[in-house]
């Protein structure tokens, strides 16, 4: 029997984060693709942007492909895609035409109801973007704190869930918005031992966000019934681009084109699982 999305996305986990599939659904990525499609078409938040700390600051190179994905694929579907992040993201997503909202850490409650009021989104979609944890800081894997250079979209993001806006968190260590729907198994299970408490209304894990990502993309494919995978060479054209502008890998922290250490060899052979699988569902014809 063919692997499932899930299945795909948590190949190669090396940091645990595998241990926290039994807490989720069976098919907790096919279940949040339906959620989505399920929905009006209007805008969709998506937020990325993982500071990695070097000489000059950076975001890695995990993250900003997973929303350049989605964004695409949201396009086709007659979503409104608005990504939502910081300075560390500049540029990244502009030569691609994509809406982008910068936020400075200065903003408060009364700029993010304006902000929610203009835009009034029916998702917003977070792909490995820091959240909060227990004692209100911004920390990263090896736990330190990056919260001087980490504007709170997270409480943005919390808004908007309170408000009924559909919510999806994708990450791979613990210490990413969504998180806290699994912050007791993170620690049980020796993941984390201080793990995001930001919730929300759908979760998926992967071995990296960015396969997360991709992931949901295939399963949005499926259930449209047509492809909206980018191709593989999409996908290396863009990441050449985000690390020409500045962003690392989290792991080496060197602008590399590699994504937590994964090489291109093993980023291509998730991508052919993925267009194996959409082909198999779709048939030739429709995974093109």
């Amino acid at each position: 029997m063919a692997d499932r999305i899930e299945d795909i996305v948590l190949r190669y986990s090396g940091r645990g984060i595998s241990k926290i599939r039994p807490y989720l659904p069976e098919n907790y990525i096919s279940e949040t693709a339906a959620a989505i499609l399920a929905l009006p078409r209007r805008t969709v938040l998506l937020t990325t942007g993982f500071y990695i700390p070097t000489e000059s600051g950076a975001a890695e190179t995990d993250g900003p492909p997973g929303i350049y994905a989605l964004a695409r694929a949201l396009c086709q579907l007659h979503f409104r895609p608005v990504i939502v992040t910081d300075f560390f993201c500049r540029g990244l997503f502009e030569p691609s035409g994509l809406e982008v909202i910068y936020l400075s850490g200065r903003e408060g409650r009364g700029d993010y109801r304006r902000l929610l009021d203009s835009l009034r989104p029916v998702a917003f979609l977070s792909v490995e973007r820091c959240g909060h944890n227990g004692q209100q800081q911004y920390a990263n894997m090896r736990g330190y704190s990056i919260s001087d250079e980490t504007p709170p979209v997270d409480r943005l993001f919390e808004m908007a869930r309170l408000e009924g806006v559909l919510t999806v968190g994708v990450g791979d260590g613990g210490n990413e918005i969504g998180m806290g729907n699994v912050a007791g198994a993170l620690v049980h299970e020796k993941v984390l031992h201080d793990p995001c408490i930001v919730h929300s209304d759908k979760l998926i894990i992967a071995t990296t966000s960015n396969w997360g990502a991709f992931g949901l993309t295939a399963a949005l494919s499926i259930l449209s019934t047509r492809n909206l995978l980018l191709s593989f060479r999409d996908y290396m054209a863009f990441l050449d681009s985000i690390v020409r502008k500045g962003c690392v890998d989290g792991i080496s922290r060197k602008p590399q084109m590699t994504v937590d250490g994964f090489p291109p060899e093993t980023e291509k052979e998730i991508f052919d699982l993925l267009l194996v699988l959409i082909r198999n569902m779709l048939g030739e014809w429709a995974a093109g």
